[in-house]
């Protein structure tokens, strides 16, 4: 029998997730032990199959470095890790430049804060472009260290985007910022939601999976 973690909840259906070569199953309060190892059974190809790529996804993740010459992603197009004298850091349009003599987690964390840097003034400009369309106005927008979410909303109207979106291509990131506005209208994915979202792009279903593509990409890669 698969090892697992049982979380029970208020849900009506059993679900299996797997991440990070653990296998965690979510269950109705009143489910019985016996039932849900009968579904764990039923299912235990599948997890194996992803129980194998999750471990070999975390063997990927734990080996990943960064160095100088190699390429990194800003706004779907790869720029390469440049030495440079002195000490700032920084993107110019054609490198992400850094001091030299750095180790690989220094550059690794000098990546992140060009990123950051990048996501909030870009981000900013594209929720003030889509926020002025829909007639919209969120309270606020930050930008945080997200891993599973490329954006949310709360419901006092906040607005959190990842940093990681802004590897996206431009198309892309204006799906995830009009999918945010959007639950400034309809906090829930109803059909009304998605009216909101078609009406602005009506090309939401293909960026939605270039954003699952790049999910991939970017399963296999530790920024921490």
């Amino acid at each position: 029998m698969t090892t697992y973690t049982l979380t029970r909840s208020n849900r009506k259906t059993i679900s299996i997730q797997v991440r990070d070569g653990a296998v965690t199953v979510r269950a109705p309060f009143f489910c019985p032990k016996s039932e849900i190892d009968r579904f764990i059974l039923a299912k235990s190809d599948w997890i194996q199959d992803k129980l194998n790529k999750s471990k070999e996804q975390l063997a990927q993740r734990e080996s990943f470095v960064l160095n100088y010459d190699n390429d990194v992603i800003f706004r779907g197009k790869t720029y390469p890790i440049t030495m440079r004298q002195g000490n700032r850091t920084g993107f110019d349009g054609e490198c992400f430049y850094m001091p030299p003599n750095l180790s690989c987690d220094q550059i690794k964390a000098a990546c992140i804060k060009i990123y950051r840097s990048l996501a909030k003034s870009y981000l900013n400009e594209r929720v003030a472009n889509f926020s002025t369309q829909m007639n919209l106005n969120p309270a606020s927008i930050k930008i945080n260290s997200a891993k599973t979410r490329w954006g949310s909303c709360s419901s006092q109207k906040n607005i959190n985007f990842s940093w990681r979106l802004i590897m996206a291509d431009d198309n892309v990131i204006d799906y995830v910022v009009v999918h945010e506005l959007a639950h400034l209208v309809h906090m829930n994915h109803s059909d009304r939601f998605w009216n909101v979202v078609e009406n602005i792009l009506p090309d939401y279903h293909e960026q939605n999976r270039k954003l699952k593509d790049l999910q991939s990409r970017l399963a296999v890669q530790d920024w921490g």
